[in-house]
């Protein structure tokens, strides 16, 4: 639960108003102005009308605030934020959402010497370039600590060659 709060706090702030301002106006339009206009909502009782008004009003809520987390998202993982942003909103039953979510990259790691943002498979830094990961000592690639050997040259890796310290 607490990683689900940690989520939705990258949600800018300008985004909860403005989404709580359209849900509402979204509660009202059909609640005071569509239902009692259209004959077949008006056969349906108080409590069904405003029980499908505010379900249509979360529902918005709900992707208004989407939209806003995807935006913050991308941005913090270095990605194109406004082309995500701009596919999550506009392609129709979600589908952006779920490309989204399908797609993106993962979160950009930062460099324990300078502190600039780099993605998780870079080997060096793009600054100082301070060592990320361990890598090949000689092709230069990122290796996992498990390995025996480079999975890309082939090379037999011990730990001093990869720079293990004790």
């Amino acid at each position: 639960m607490k990683s689900f709060l940690a989520e939705l706090r990258i949600i800018p702030r300008v985004v909860w108003p403005i989404a709580v301002l359209i849900a509402g106006g979204v509660f009202s339009l059909l609640l005071f102005v569509a239902m009692p206009r259209d004959p077949n909502w008006q056969k349906w009782s108080t409590a069904a009308q405003v029980t499908f008004a505010t379900w249509i009003a979360v529902f918005t809520l709900a992707w208004i605030l989407l939209i806003g987390y995807v935006n913050a998202d991308a941005r913090r993982r270095g990605m194109r934020y406004i082309m995500w942003t701009l596919l999550a909103t506009f392609i129709i039953n979600g589908i952006g959402f779920i490309l989204y979510f399908v797609l993106r990259d993962p979160l950009l790691v930062a460099c324990q010497k300078c502190g600039a943002l780099g993605r998780s498979g870079f080997v060096f830094c793009p600054q100082c370039g301070a060592e990320l990961a361990r890598s090949c000592p000689v092709c230069k690639r990122a290796v996992e600590p498990s390995w025996n050997r480079c999975a890309f040259c082939g090379m037999q890796l011990t730990r001093e060659t990869v720079g293990i310290r004790e």
